[in-house]
């Protein structure tokens, strides 16, 4: 405790460059809690997909392709298929051109009756109840489900067709082999399916960015070896200019060891401040992300492994300092010769 004076007068002796590096630490590991945090909504995403409903779309194109409404009583008819819909999707407006919603038209294998065909842009709608949607990764989705009936006989175009059909099967240990007797059954005819699950979708998102972990990585890496590389440079500055006050600490009956150690533990105050700063950012501001991207959160593992973090890059930043405090020659350096 005697020391604590000493460490907090050492860290102020300039203001500046102590908040300087603070902030360059805080900001660093507030960008290690984001992405850490980033990742494991990405995770989540992929886990919380579902295993079992299956997408039946062209192989050629999943938007630009669509596929005859006629497939549906054959993927129907496929062994392990307990429940299968023709999906169509497409854009729209509510009230205002600015207000865009999306338009899943689905159909219950119990059809509902269709409307009378108008000719009208304008659409009228029964809403009959809100939904949420588990499936989807997005915590505020714009997008309403009406009748694929009413929707496929009042359209002008593309009357018949679907942009793909969902399909559940009977159980998810199914769903592979179902995914392949669908595709087979169409195999070499002029409507060839690739079948996917939502997980195999979503983990093919992930992957068509790259890996995806090996990307955080090399960014967190990158920032904190540039953190590094410049809080050790202005640590080495500012020990060099306390070269008089160390050498008088010395005289006063200070060991090598201690100089070291007092100079370290200068360093890890201000990287743990930093980093204790920086998580707690990044820890409050997931949650209000998390509203729009479902499963963004700062496991406790992560603020445990930034901490530690943050005092080991302490420790990295500080040995050139604090060895060069610790061989400093008290005589040489009362002369204004500084440091050996």
């Amino acid at each position: 405790m005697k020391f604590l004076p000493l460490i907090w007068s050492g860290i102020w002796r300039k203001p500046g460059r102590t908040i300087l590096i603070f902030l360059q630490v805080s900001v660093a590991f507030a960008l290690f809690g984001v992405l850490q945090g980033l990742k494991t909504g990405v995770a989540h995403a992929v886990a919380a997909a579902r295993a079992d409903l299956l997408l039946v779309h062209s192989r050629e194109s999943y938007i630009l392709q669509p596929l005859p409404l006629g497939l549906l009583d054959q993927i129907r008819s496929v062994p392990g298929v307990k429940v299968a819909i023709p999906v169509e999707l497409t854009g729209a407006t509510y009230q205002k051109p600015t207000e865009g919603i999306g338009i899943v038209a689905v159909s219950p294998e119990d059809d509902w009756p269709s409307p009378q065909k108008n000719g009208s842009t304008d659409w009228a709608f029964d809403v009959v109840g809100t939904f949420t949607d588990s499936d989807v990764g997005v915590g505020r989705a714009r997008f309403v489900l009406i009748s694929f009936p009413y929707f496929d006989e009042a359209r002008a175009a593309g009357k018949a067709t679907v942009n793909h059909f969902n399909v559940a099967v009977s159980d998810p240990k199914l769903a592979v082999p179902v995914a392949d007797a669908i595709d087979r059954r169409f195999a070499n005819s002029s409507h060839e399916t690739k079948t996917e699950s939502l997980r195999e979708l979503a983990q093919a998102n992930v992957q068509r960015i790259g890996d995806f972990d090996f990307l955080l990585q090399a960014v967190v890496g990158a920032v904190l070896v540039a953190l590094l590389f410049a809080t050790t440079t202005m640590m080495i500055q500012s020990t060099r200019e306390r070269t008089p006050e160390l050498a008088v600490i010395k005289t006063l009956g200070f060991t090598d060891h201690a100089v070291f150690l007092l100079i370290l533990a200068e360093a890890l105050v201000i990287f743990l401040g930093g980093a204790a700063l920086g998580l707690a950012l990044a820890t409050l501001t997931l949650p209000l992300a998390a509203r729009f991207v479902l499963g963004l959160s700062m496991p406790g593992v992560v603020v445990v492994i930034g901490l530690v973090s943050g005092a080991l890059m302490a420790l990295v930043s500080a040995a050139v300092p604090a060895a060069l405090a610790a061989r400093l020659r008290v005589a040489t350096a009362l002369g204004g010769h500084g440091a050996a």
